[in-house]
């Protein structure tokens, strides 16, 4: 993970500038593709994270990463991916402590953010406005500045305090996605479970995908 003053970007062969493929239609930053902050924090469920990370990146959506310390040991548990190869999923990485990360500050404007998995600490963090980590500030810009923020809730069973902190963190402009896939559609394997979760973030997000089954 990168521990400098500034985020990693994937090598394009450009000299580290983004390549205009011609297109007319630029973000509100300027550049040519939308952006999104990915936050994998330390809960169970990263595979939705990474997940979510393939299909923004297969749909040429350009992404900021911020792994935590506990999401990159749980990386090592529950997948067969490291730390380093999920980072190299993003467009941008940081260190969870760079507070100069331009995702940091308002003035750079994202699409939105997803959260995949949200650990309750996390959870309770966002839900009572503490930006001590560069996720969380994130997270925290993301509700100053009225632009979407999803919260993919990962825990069971739940305490009053957890429910409570969602309760604050949807009052506050959040959504919140629990890490609960529908069995409507007759999954067949892990894979179809992930992507239920992550098509409904894409959904919130307002990006057209097709890659779980909707109800008909």
């Amino acid at each position: 993970m990168n521990n400098g003053n500034i985020g990693k970007e994937k090598n394009n062969g450009s000299n580290g500038r983004e390549l205009n493929n011609g297109n007319n239609g630029r973000n509100i930053n300027g550049r040519d593709k939308m952006e999104i902050t990915v936050g994998i924090s330390g809960a169970s469920g990263v595979q939705y994270g990474i997940r979510l990370l393939e299909v923004l990146a297969e749909k040429g959506i350009k992404t900021h990463l911020v792994l935590t310390d506990a999401a990159s040991q749980i990386i090592g548990i529950e997948t067969d991916y490291t730390p380093e190869a999920v980072e190299k999923l993003a467009t941008w990485n940081y260190a969870q402590k760079d507070f100069s990360a331009p995702i940091a500050s308002g003035s750079y404007r994202t699409a939105g953010m997803v959260v995949a998995p949200c650990s309750m600490k996390t959870l309770a963090a966002v839900a009572n406005g503490v930006s001590d980590t560069l996720l969380t500030r994130a997270a925290d810009v993301c509700l100053k500045e009225e632009r979407k923020l999803i919260l993919m809730t990962r825990e069971t069973p739940l305490n009053l305090i957890h429910i409570e902190n969602m309760l604050r963190a949807k009052r506050a402009g959040a959504s919140i996605l629990p890490a609960c896939p529908g069995f409507y559609s007759r999954p067949r394997t892990l894979e179809d479970l992930i992507d239920t979760m992550v098509g409904r973030a894409l959904d919130l997000l307002g990006i057209e995908n097709e890659i779980y089954h909707r109800w008909k």
